[in-house]
């Protein structure tokens, strides 16, 4: 029995032995290392209008625009806050509607400076799709911004409207002319008008329009200049008796054919129709005059 015991135990520490043995031969098995994650950066930029022609992106608070769909983005120089200043509350992830122009020709925004150091308003400008940008002072000092238009008829012929210093229902409108493709700007007399104004333009370089009245309106009040912003006077718009306080507000006229044209909306509170159709009138006199032509539906007027 003795010597059954001291086989067993012998036995028992070959076995350690043997075991450590190959335990030490055996290659090193190391965890798996954890990958690093990398920082992915900011999301690719998405343009606001996709079928745009020409794109532009809010996104990293900066204007960027884009002339390929996004494969190359071009820094505008100029601060996002700027482009909103003024009595706006509206969404920032867009620019104002109209206060912009972008065209394979022409990239411009219209800005204004912080009121408490900067009252100007200005125009930043390329016209080699943001290669070089050129900087125009609008004006020196304006009051906070309501409304702003920029527009260019040409090459050299275009026009900013400024509205500013409301007080409930009342504004200062301010036009602003530039015969040399946008370098310099020229104030023009201030039609004797204080309503708020709800849009305008020139389709020629002597005629143009202001619609007036976006609080309540009961009629269309459409304003005209045929000498280049120097007078402005109201125009006659003949509303037929079926469509009075419908058809309320006039947008900005167009050249159709051998005569112009214009839709008048319902306002904010049209429901004619379900308040989307529109009344189409003519002008043969440059738009001193306006009759009735007919009803048009929202699908006839893009």
């Amino acid at each position: 029995m003795k010597y059954i015991m001291i086989g067993t135990a012998c036995l028992m520490v070959i076995g350690i032995i043997a075991g450590t043995y190959f335990f030490e031969k055996e290659p090193n098995v190391s965890k798996p290392e954890t990958p690093e994650i990398s920082d992915p950066g900011p999301p690719p930029l998405q343009s606001v209008d996709e079928t745009a022609p020409v794109g532009y992106s809010l996104q990293q608070d900066q204007l960027q625009i884009t002339y390929n769909n996004g494969a190359k983005w071009i820094q505008v120089p100029v601060e996002k806050d700027n482009l909103f200043q003024g009595e706006y509350s509206g969404s920032e992830d867009e620019l104002i509607e109209d206060s912009y122009i972008l065209t394979e020709d022409l990239a411009a925004f219209l800005y204004a400076g912080d009121y408490s150091v900067d009252k100007s308003v200005q125009l930043l400008f390329s016209k080699d799709k943001g290669a070089t940008w050129e900087e125009a002072k609008v004006t020196a000092s304006s009051p906070p911004l309501r409304f702003r238009k920029v527009g260019f008829l040409n090459e050299s012929f275009g026009y900013v409207i400024l509205s500013a210093d409301r007080t409930m229902s009342q504004e200062m409108i301010t036009v602003y002319l530039s015969k040399d493709g946008g370098k310099t700007w020229k104030e023009m007399p201030r039609p004797d008008i204080t309503r708020l104004i709800y849009d305008g333009g020139f389709i020629e370089e002597d005629t143009g329009f202001l619609s007036f009245g976006i609080l309540n309106p009961e009629e269309p009040d459409l304003h005209v200049t045929q000498d280049g912003g120097k007078s402005w006077s109201k125009a006659t718009i003949e509303i037929p008796d079926q469509y009075k306080r419908t058809f309320v507000i006039a947008e900005v006229p167009f050249k159709e054919e051998d005569h112009l044209a214009v839709y008048v909306n319902q306002g904010p509170n049209g429901d004619y129709e379900g308040g989307k159709v529109k009344g189409k009138f003519i002008s043969e006199d440059q738009g001193r005059t306006w009759s009735f032509q007919k009803e048009v539906r929202p699908d006839e007027t893009n």
